[in-house]
């Protein structure tokens, strides 16, 4: 039996098992009014509601941009080649030609929020502020990790009039507008609502500010298409059609939107086979066939994503072994594990591919090549009866984590061919992804020297920089490994000042070439996002993106 065929065997086993419990949790389910679209999320719970979501970019998928709207936003209305910016809350923005450091965004006119209030330039200052400074009421603390980290040169906001801001960074910064896509615009006035109704017993500023925002939580308040209707942790979160929607193309299509966290793939398969909701996110691989035969639809298409094991270089870590790192890119044949997937991922050689013009040319190939692996631990100093031990940090289920636990026990089993002795530690998805600014030397780590937390690379800073410049060092950001080289640090420098496109391609180009050349990472898959969904379902538009607009979707009952 191969390891293919070997994880299929298990997985109908599994899937068996879930169809007897999960009907009888999702039956409520069936009492729902029409036009109601019902999704399984990947999640163990519902993403935050406060305008800054967790759960990685299932977070920022379900509860980002269907409540709320960001300056900058995805073009998820096209399938047929990679998503670009377009404008959202702002209608335009440019650096300014004597101050790389200063953007000038000009905002839409006549936007409200949900609660009826304008969205304007102090409420862009609000909302930065938010999580910029320790001194406003309003301050976060709690939404930092997912936001900061994602935009870390970002320092200032100031308003010039209703609809104009400039924004300050800390160095000149080419990709900040990218970087925005993930700052959601949350109301100001219903914020300030719930913080009044704070008891006044509570004279804590800090604990007012927590105590208001998980209030606001409960009723969040955007711009988005959607709004929210109620919430029940780890149950369901119900959002309603914004008819009065500022962008007339994404006014919903569909009444209400019920969102079901099931973190187990054949559970959700089993819901999607049951009839108890519409969509699955990231459908167990063996069911393909069966999902198929029952006339649902799998939607997949490239996205810009990597999912790697992320090496550390503190010390003592086995991975600091050039040869060691080397090796295991080697030793993992992507085919067969392709296979596994039902076709449903790429093989990844870096953290983008030769189509892209961010690969560059690096000399390392990424391949497989068994003997050559062996050739180069034997050469550090292992064998098969000395193996080197190393141990990867993963999840159960999550945002863009595919499916963790069989491919983690593909790659233990495929790497032991070249003498390495893998152990698995297994997390909560939300767990391992707030760990993840907290780096390999932390406690959280549990001692791994290797952590698999799939990545959104949509651009040259969330696909490189933060897991390659020591300024991205925990807690900052994603630099969990603590990975840096003179070299390295010198080409980021490069993308971060070149403004003109033709130059950023150029310079990213030789940032990824030099990375893939030092192998922080083991290289694996990028995923390409299956989902399984009703044909009662239309208007899908499976975009080339880790995100997709939920607004542009029609459901017949």
């Amino acid at each position: 039996m191969t390891l293919a065929s070997a994880f299929r065997a298990r997985s109908f086993t599994r899937l068996a098992l879930a169809s007897s419990v999960v009907i009888g949790a999702l039956s409520p389910l069936t009492a729902m009014a029409e036009s109601t679209l019902r999704i399984a999320m990947t999640a163990a719970d519902i993403p935050l509601t406060h305008g800054q979501p967790d759960q990685g970019y299932e977070g920022n998928r379900f509860t980002g941009i269907t409540m709320f709207d960001s300056l900058v936003e995805w073009d998820l209305s096209q399938s047929d080649k990679p998503s670009s910016l377009v404008p959202g809350l702002a209608s335009e923005w440019a650096v300014k030609p004597d101050d790389h450091t200063q953007w000038v965004f000009k905002l839409r006119p006549g936007v409200k929020f949900h609660d009826g209030t304008a969205f304007n330039a102090d409420a862009v200052v609000w909302n930065v502020n938010k999580v910029l400074d320790k001194q406003a009421p309003q301050f976060a603390p709690g939404q930092i990790g997912v936001t900061v980290s994602r935009m870390p040169t970002l320092k200032s906001a100031q308003k010039i009039d209703d609809l104009t801001v400039v924004l300050t960074t800390s160095e000149p910064d080419a990709v900040l507008p990218v970087n925005l896509t993930n700052l959601f615009m949350a109301s100001p006035t219903a914020w300030q609502k719930d913080f009044a109704a704070v008891p006044a017993t509570v004279t804590d500023p800090a604990e007012r500010s927590k105590l208001a925002w998980t209030a606001f939580a409960g009723h969040s308040v955007g711009t988005g298409p959607f709004k929210m209707d109620r919430m029940v942790p780890r149950q369901e979160l119900v959002l309603d059609k914004n008819a009065g929607y500022w962008d007339p193309k994404r006014v919903p299509k569909v009444d209400h939107v019920v969102l079901i966290p099931l973190p187990e793939a054949n559970a959700r398969t089993a819901a999607l086979l049951s009839g108890q909701v519409d969509w699955i996110e990231a459908p167990a691989p063996d069911a393909m066939d069966q999902i198929k035969s029952k006339k649902f639809k799998i939607y997949a298409n490239a996205q810009p994503h990597i999912w790697p094991w992320q090496f550390s270089f503190a010390p003592g870590s086995p991975w600091l072994d050039k040869r060691v790192r080397q090796a295991a890119n080697l030793c993992l044949d992507r085919s067969e594990l392709k296979a596994y997937l039902g076709g449903y991922m790429q093989e990844a050689t870096g953290t983008y591919e030769k189509d892209s013009p961010w690969y560059g040319n690096p000399d390392f190939k990424i391949r497989f090549d068994q003997p050559a692996a062996q050739k180069l631990m034997a050469d550090a100093g292992f064998s098969k009866d000395h193996p080197v031990k190393v141990k990867v940090l993963t999840s159960a289920s999550g945002s863009g984590q595919m499916q963790p636990l069989p491919m983690n026990e593909y790659i233990q089993q495929s790497l032991k061919n070249c003498y390495f002795d893998v152990d698995i530690a297994v997390t909560e998805w939300n767990t391992l992804f707030s760990g993840w600014r907290l780096g390999a030397k932390d406690p959280a780590a549990q001692g791994a020297n290797a952590i698999n937390v799939s990545a959104a690379v949509m651009d040259p800073y969330f696909g490189m920089v933060r897991f390659a410049s020591a300024k991205a060092f925990p807690p900052v950001s994603n630099n969990w490994g603590y990975f840096s080289t003179p070299k390295v640090e010198e080409l980021i420098t490069s993308v971060r000042n070149s403004f003109d496109p033709k130059a950023l391609d150029e310079a990213a180009g030789k940032l990824n070439a030099a990375i893939v050349d030092e192998v922080p990472f083991l290289y694996v898959a990028h995923d390409m996002g299956p989902r399984a969904i009703s044909p009662k379902v239309s208007g899908v538009v499976p975009a080339q993106s880790w995100l997709i607009d939920l607004a542009l979707v029609s459901k017949q009952d």
